[in-house]
């Protein structure tokens, strides 16, 4: 569920770094490309724009899309 703005647990995680509850969201089914109302981004971009690095090789080892476009500026998440 997210929270008004479409930003889902893993999001709020991924952008914060919080790499073991990115891991449990994840094996509790956790949709690895929902992208927030406002920008479109995804758990994956949300990481690498705050320099989490180790969340950003956990999602992409998960399969993380690496082309997936935002809504601002139309970048990628890497």
């Amino acid at each position: 569920k997210d929270n008004g703005y479409g930003r889902t647990p893993l999001s709020l995680a991924a952008e914060s770094g919080h790499e073991a509850v990115v891991k449990l969201l994840l094996e509790r089914g956790a949709d690895l490309e929902s992208k927030d109302k406002e920008y479109g981004r995804t758990p994956l971009s949300l990481a690498a724009g705050n320099g989490r690095e180790a969340v950003v090789k956990l999602l992409v080892e998960k399969g993380a899309d690496l082309k997936t476009k935002d809504k601002d500026n139309d970048r990628t998440p890497l």
